[in-house]
């Protein structure tokens, strides 16, 4: 489970750029939410899955059908990040299309989340077979790393609820970019 955990933080840590250089900086998504809505509402989604799965793993066993709930998860963040790929060409044509070093960030992330889904195979096989229960659980990992999915958690809830405010093109949306009263 220790390399799980590194994996998602080492995926976490790629993803916090993503987001901030290539969604906010370059392509400054939510300051066009009138083309950018559908994936910003993608991007939303992914994130609350994250902050459970960043929240919870660190620390939680989810044995019996909660193990299924979390495989859903899993399955559910697969699922967006492949509507997200196809949503993003549409999306982004208009803008310039998703940068070239963006596309290798999303393969790179791809490749450590299937590791780490690999990986969590053996603990959600022993979880499946324990009576239901989400139990306290902590997992043999340095501190630090538990406690900076803590924090990735937390960031990436954030994150997703200023996606779903721009998408929702509510006041002060596009904060910090002026709205791109062009597109």
């Amino acid at each position: 489970m220790a390399t799980v955990l590194w994996l998602l933080a080492i995926q976490g840590a790629i993803g916090a750029f993503d987001t901030l250089y290539y969604h906010e900086w370059r392509a400054r998504l939510p300051a066009r939410p009138e083309i950018t809505a559908p994936e910003l509402r993608l991007h939303a989604a992914r994130d609350f899955l994250y902050a459970a799965i960043f929240g919870t793993l660190p620390w939680v066993a989810w044995e019996g059908a909660w193990a299924a709930a979390l495989v859903s998860i899993l399955v559910a963040e697969i699922v967006l990040t492949l509507a997200d790929f196809v949503t993003e060409i549409d999306v982004r044509r208009s803008v310039g299309d998703v940068y070239a070093g963006e596309r290798v960030t999303h393969a790179v992330m791809g490749i450590l989340y299937g590791a780490a889904l690999a990986g969590l195979v053996p603990a959600l096989a022993m979880w499946w077979q324990q009576p239901t229960a989400l139990r306290l659980a902590p997992p043999v990992v340095p501190e630090t790393v538990r406690w900076l999915l803590a924090v990735m958690a937390v960031g990436v809830f954030l994150s997703g609820a200023r996606d779903l405010y721009a998408a929702g093109r509510l006041p002060h949306g596009a904060w910090p970019w002026a709205t791109d009263r062009a597109a």
